[in-house]
């Protein structure tokens, strides 16, 4: 079967299709990706100090904060930025956020990445190409 070309403009709304359904009012990608070890790894791709580093607001103020407690505290920050950003996902209000940037959202993930994605969610193998904007044309 022959490898289909797509986009990262398509390839993530792919993904965000398929993470649409994974998540809910209580759950946020950060916190799936982490607990089915999906996608980047969500909280769990971080060592716990640099879990406190990246949510540096939170942890400052909590000196004894537990790894459990901070990432029940980011998920619900992840969870209030996507509503306030209007955004379904927490990879797509990150890509926005200016205030607490924890990560760079789908930004941060090379075509590579985005494909082995698109295989992880989907099983479908697929190549992912820049945009054409991203590519100047």
């Amino acid at each position: 079967m022959k490898t289909r070309t797509i986009t990262r403009s398509e390839a993530i709304d792919l993904l965000r299709a398929k993470c649409v359904a994974l998540v809910d009012d209580e759950h946020s990608l950060c916190e799936v990706a982490a607990r089915l070890h999906l996608l980047c790894g969500g909280f769990s791709q971080w060592r716990s100090d640099e879990l406190k580093q990246r949510y540096d607001w939170i942890a400052k103020r909590r000196p004894r904060i537990t790894r459990r407690e901070l990432e029940g505290l980011a998920n619900r920050w992840q969870l209030a930025r996507q509503f306030v950003l209007d955004e379904p996902l927490s990879c797509d209000s990150q890509m926005q956020e200016r205030v607490h940037p924890v990560c760079r959202g789908w930004a941060e993930h090379s075509d590579e990445d985005l494909s082995r994605f698109c295989k992880e969610l989907t099983g479908e193998e697929v190549r992912v190409r820049p945009d054409l904007a991203e590519k100047g044309e």
